[in-house]
């Protein structure tokens, strides 16, 4: 009961689910790029991924100091059938322009 509330808490946000469209449209990407392309704060943009994450959308690896985030795989049918619902919102996501220099 906690893991489905966790989950349905975290799209409880527009911000949260326009970052998720965002990376399961994108694929892997860098904080520096989702903050760039939102065009938020680090912290706030950080935060925004560990809930997601805690919620079990999203996993991360470090590469360096950059940090990239995917959606994380294998990923059950529950979450699954969320990014497709999700998939069919009308959102106005921002264009993917990466903003990191990369190594």
């Amino acid at each position: 009961m906690e893991n489905f509330l966790q989950t349905i808490g975290a799209l409880n946000d527009e911000t949260r689910l326009k970052i998720l469209c965002f990376i399961d449209q994108n694929g892997a990407v860098c904080v520096c790029d989702i903050e760039s392309a939102f065009g938020m704060i680090q912290s706030r943009i950080s935060r925004h991924l560990k809930i997601l994450k805690e919620a079990g959308f999203l996993k991360v690896e470090r590469k360096g100091r950059w940090a990239y985030y995917a959606i994380r795989t294998p990923l059950d049918r529950f979450r699954q059938d969320i990014l497709k619902e999700i998939s069919y919102l009308e959102m106005n996501l921002p264009e993917y322009k990466s903003a990191c220099k990369r190594v």
